[in-house]
């Protein structure tokens, strides 16, 4: 995400300018932006012109457009929001309240107006502005047939690429059609790492299967990339970040499975994916130990958070997202009395590994 302009006064009222870059950035855009706030951007607009014979044309013009918003719609795969709203400034072309919908998209410039900016709000720009806030690590889960290339960014967990192979049975004196599915599937695999997976920022690529099937497309990688060494060098060069590890199918849920194995912590020490689900485990293993230290749900929290006894507090991101300003500011407050009192708050993405887990 770059940042524009920050225009935010004492009162904490203003605006910001932002441009998208990535697809992580619109999920950044998705919990900025709540319901009431003005967001103004260009848009397309379709347009019916009538002539004075009575004919009519239709025309999609270019505006630019500042809606209350009244609803928003994020499409994880595809990376697009939707915000629909009412047109509340002076247009050639809409009416003053007239509903319109704004397609945000990458490296378009977008403003954000609210009464009042609120601190994780403001903490989330900070973060999604920081160039160091990068996909930091990379995972394949992979079963005969079946294969997820995922990316693991600082606040989702994104499929870069499903990939869903036949492989025929292995037969009896009837190997060639079992072995040339496999190898089709490897090298779908394989294409998929190299389109995906930018070594120069990943700091680790887990590949995860039952059995050695991991193990076999681990060795047949890097034959590949050894023998078209001058195309896939990066491959060969980034050998030492390739983690092979155990998961129990192909599928994208897998991953938590994965994050629980203790193996695998001193390898992703300095990942955020990590970091999180650390902070998931010691939760957890506090309240099979030690109940009475460990408190969830928000009434609990709350009690807590009014005797100043939180020292760490776990909190999803989708609880700022609520539609009722109280809902929010009821939230934001609790975070920012952890703070005050100097404990320590991690706030899970409910598009990330460590967010999907149940409290």
């Amino acid at each position: 995400m770059r940042l524009l302009h920050r225009n935010i006064d004492k009162k904490l009222s203003g605006s910001v300018s932002l441009i998208a870059e990535e697809a992580e950035d619109m999920w950044h855009a998705y919990n900025l932006i709540s319901v009431g706030d003005r967001l103004r951007s260009t848009t397309i607009r379709r347009v019916v012109n009538e002539t004075a014979g009575g004919l009519t044309t239709t025309n999609r013009v270019h505006t630019t457009l500042t809606i209350v918003v009244k609803s928003l719609d994020f499409d994880t795969q595809a990376s697009v929001l939707r915000v629909k709203g009412t047109n509340v400034e002076e247009n050639a072309y809409v009416k003053m309240g007239a509903y319109h919908t704004i397609d945000l998209e990458l490296n378009r410039k977008f403003e954000i107006t609210k009464l009042e900016w609120d601190s994780v709000a403001l903490q989330r720009i900070d973060e999604s502005c920081d160039p160091s806030q990068n996909a930091d690590l990379a995972a394949v889960v992979m079963q005969e047939g079946l294969a997820h290339v995922c990316l693991i960014l600082s606040s989702m967990t994104i499929v870069k690429s499903k990939i869903e192979v036949n492989i025929p049975r292995k037969r009896r004196n009837l190997c060639a059609n079992h072995d040339k599915g496999v190898e089709k599937f490897f090298e779908s695999i394989f294409k998929a790492i190299v389109a995906h997976v930018n070594f120069d920022i990943v700091k680790a690529c887990i590949l995860a299967s039952p059995g050695f099937l991991k193990d076999q497309f681990f060795a047949y990688m890097m034959e590949y990339a050894t023998k078209n060494l001058n195309a896939y060098k990066v491959l060969v060069d980034n050998k030492q970040k390739f983690i092979l590890i155990h998961s129990a199918s192909g599928f994208k849920h897998s991953l938590k499975e994965i994050f629980d194995d203790p193996t695998l912590l001193p390898r992703l020490t300095d990942t955020k994916a990590m970091g999180e689900m650390k902070a998931l485990d010691q939760f957890y293993q506090m309240l099979k130990t030690e109940p009475m230290r460990a408190f969830y749900g928000s009434k609990h929290v709350e009690m807590a958070n009014e005797a100043d006894a939180i020292d760490v507090l776990l909190i999803s991101d989708s609880l700022f997202r609520s539609k009722e300003l109280s809902e929010r500011k009821r939230y934001v407050s609790i975070v920012d009395k952890v703070r005050e009192n100097n404990g320590q708050v991690r706030i899970f993405s409910s598009l990330h590994v460590s967010g999907e887990r149940k409290l």
